[in-house]
């Protein structure tokens, strides 16, 4: 996109990455509140308290179309036969939320908008079948665009592009340099008006987390979620007050970059790292001091006949009030997200792997987790 910076996969930074560091001990997760707070159902979980049920594990989209980060900085017809498998995979095992957002794609070098895409996607599986898809999209807090009618008229663009009249999550994909009282009062709009059965925010602080509850709820509009950068080598929002702002005000947690752009899955080794700008962050430096982690979560793995990448998901899931959206580019790894589901880690495994994971430096953040 645009604007778009390495800031995580399933949601992105569009500001210069800055250096993260710990600066609170981690205080243990809180139990979840009773106010609405992801309340599970089988296998969905409820947005807060919004009433809107989506899967325990989503699927986030930004990689589709996307050729400023992802995709080599290209895309063509068979990265979208891939991303058209992913969507259909997903759906194939029981995955139904999606999550995108206006900026995700670029139309250059042949790129398409990632709402658009999914758009495609719904209404061709729809034409074979009745499936209902849980839609997440996001409002861009640019600095040219004041007050509540701009995120009324950025919505009423994002449902054009997926060919809905509503959608089931509709969030403010940062906090605006101003106007954030604006944006929230258009968010209570769409909401009132039908467009959108429930409202999030992504990438808010604890107090201004607590401010934008605050403000919805005396429209008498629940705030659902609050998307952040949550990972078992990226805790911070165990340590800043998020998460337990989230459970005690009953704020589901969508938690982006769950397996760190793919540093968390194995796939990635001191003598194989990430090509392109993910190569700038998990280093061959790092992998390395990451490898002790990834042989733990291989071991614990075993023992259940899962991969990495389905033992740190279920980490996330075992915290509580938690949606994870791993970025998915096609059918195999969208199956494998699947295997997270359905089973949990105990309570001395993940804390054996937080304990671990301690030892591990984050190596990045969105700035304004910090305003």
């Amino acid at each position: 996109m645009a604007l778009q910076v390495a800031g995580g996969a399933g949601c992105c930074g569009c500001l210069p990455l800055l250096g993260q560091r710990r600066t609170a001990a981690f205080r243990p997760p809180r139990a979840v509140a009773s106010e609405g707070a992801a309340v599970e159902d089988g296998s969905k979980v409820m947005l807060g308290g919004s009433g809107v049920a989506v899967t325990k594990l989503g699927i986030g989209a930004w990689s589709w179309g996307d050729t400023t980060y992802w995709n080599d900085f290209e895309w063509d017809d068979r990265k979208l036969k891939d991303a058209k498998g992913a969507f259909d995979a997903s759906v194939d095992s029981g995955i139904t939320f999606f999550d995108t957002a206006e900026v995700y794609g670029a139309g250059v070098s042949g790129a398409i908008n990632s709402e658009s895409l999914l758009g495609r996607f719904i209404k061709e599986r729809k034409e074979k079948e009745g499936v209902e898809v849980a839609i997440a999209t996001k409002f861009a807090a640019l600095p040219w665009r004041f007050g509540r009618g701009s995120v009324i008229s950025a919505l009423k663009g994002s449902l054009s592009r997926l060919g809905v009249s509503s959608v089931e999550s509709y969030q403010l994909h940062w906090p605006g340099i101003w106007g954030n009282e604006g944006y929230l009062d258009g968010l209570a709009d769409a909401y009132e008006q039908g467009l959108v059965k429930s409202v999030g925010v992504s990438n808010y602080s604890e107090k201004r987390l607590r401010d934008a509850h605050e403000r919805l709820k005396k429209r008498g509009v629940p705030l659902a979620s609050n998307q952040v950068n949550y990972s078992l080598i990226y805790r911070n929002p165990e340590e800043n007050g998020v998460k337990a702002a989230c459970d005690e005000l009953g704020i589901t947690l969508i938690a982006y970059s769950p397996i760190a752009q793919g540093a968390l899955t194995g796939k990635y080794t001191p003598a194989n790292p990430p090509t392109g700008p993910r190569g700038r962050i998990y280093t061959s430096d790092f992998l390395s001091k990451l490898q002790p982690l990834i042989n733990k979560i291989r071991e614990i793995g075993g023992s259940y006949d899962k991969t990495p990448t389905q033992v740190v998901l279920n980490w996330l899931i075992c915290q509580g009030n938690v949606v994870p959206i791993p970025g998915a580019k096609n059918a195999e790894q969208a199956r494998e997200f699947a295997g997270a589901l359905g089973w949990l880690l105990t309570e001395q495994e993940v804390e054996e792997l937080r304990s671990m994971a301690r030892d591990v430096k984050p190596v990045m953040g969105f700035p304004v987790e910090k305003l």
